[in-house]
């Protein structure tokens, strides 16, 4: 992954924001709204761009590019920063491989020490029980 090719084709576009504020909110565009159309990456290799598709293709568009927004300050630049910090850490989990898991049997102490809780608990309810006087 090439952080600094893939920051050059991100595409930018500023909107006005919605929602509560007064004369400031309609006469500032302060949203930001950000396209990346990961088909079209020079900074994705092969397997990364099909990881990447797979983990996300819900959140795709049916051009199949990913548009992320942000409104959440009043500035316009601070809103470019957080998309592009959410956006680089949504790429980061998205390419992240998971571990294999390695099978492992319990112990044999472990499963000595289960059973032994487990008949203790029974006995503890079967001595709650009324007594049978047949």
């Amino acid at each position: 992954m090439n952080k600094e090719q893939i920051l050059k084709e991100l595409q930018f576009k500023a909107i006005r924001s919605s929602g509560a504020g007064g004369q400031h909110v309609n006469k500032v565009s302060s949203k930001v709204e950000l396209t990346f159309n990961p088909q079209s990456s020079y900074g994705l290799s092969d397997a990364e761009k099909s990881r990447f598709l797979l983990k996300l293709e819900a959140r795709l568009t049916k051009e199949g590019s990913l548009i992320l927004q942000c409104d959440e300050a009043r500035s316009q630049h601070k809103n470019k920063a957080l998309i592009i910090k959410r956006f680089f850490d949504l790429l980061k989990k998205a390419l992240e491989v998971p571990k294999k898991r390695k099978p492992t049997k319990p112990s044999r102490s472990s499963v000595e020490k289960r059973l032994k809780s487990k008949k203790i608990d029974s006995n503890k309810k079967a001595y709650r029980k009324k007594p049978d006087l047949d």
